[in-house]
């Protein structure tokens, strides 16, 4: 019985020891972006070179509330913005879905909505745009976050199609884009523009250093 209690006691330390463990550290490691990493996303004519771009690979909380490293190519002039941000995100646990780089996804901008998966340059024309200019994305200055809770809204349509149950916006969940809030916080804090305030098409998932 004594053993059976001494290990009891054991065993209730050890648990104790395992909840009390910090949570892993932010990391934030950079590296300029190579061509086989960019992949379909970039091509002959885009208006920005691979010499242009890094890639970032970040810590973030996913929604299954455990800690991940995750991946961004963007444009090297707003590598610290964007590693300020993130590293701001992951202190107050924002929950993100995915964040793997859109050549995954064959530089399809539709596939990566659809699979809710952060993302930030694709050499690709602007979406909704009558002009069909270049996208900011095809720059590296913007980022779309959790785009199944935060989609972009152009008139009936709804992008990602997934992103429906979210167009009520007062309706709060974890991983939302919402005025006043931490993520929208986070990145008008180092200057970016948030889409989810054009009034017409808000694009709620869209983060931009231009605001275009």
């Amino acid at each position: 019985m004594r053993l059976v209690a001494l290990l009891a006691g054991a065993m209730l330390v050890l648990g104790a020891t395992a909840a009390a463990a910090p949570a892993p550290r932010f990391t934030a490691t950079v590296a300029p972006a190579r061509p086989s990493e960019l992949g379909s996303s970039h091509r002959a004519g885009c208006p920005v070179g691979p010499a242009r771009l890094d890639v970032v690979h970040l810590s973030y909380w996913g929604f299954d509330g455990r800690a991940h490293v995750g991946s961004l190519v963007v444009a090297r002039r707003v590598t610290p913005d964007v590693v300020t941000v993130f590293r701001r995100l992951y202190a107050a646990r924002f929950p993100i879905r995915r964040m793997i780089l859109v050549s995954a996804y064959g530089g399809s901008d539709d596939a990566s909505m659809a699979a809710d998966n952060t993302s930030a340059f694709n050499c690709r024309r602007a979406v909704g745009s009558s002009s069909a200019g270049w996208s900011t994305h095809a720059y590296g200055e913007a980022i779309d976050v959790n785009p199944v809770e935060n989609p972009y809204v152009l008139g009936a349509r709804i992008l990602p199609p997934a992103g429906r149950g979210y167009h009520d916006r007062t309706r709060r969940r974890p991983g939302m884009a919402l005025a006043g809030g931490l993520l929208v916080g986070a990145f008008e804090a180092v200057g970016w523009k948030w889409g989810g305030r054009w009034a017409r098409t808000p694009d709620y998932q869209h983060f931009s250093a231009s605001g275009g």
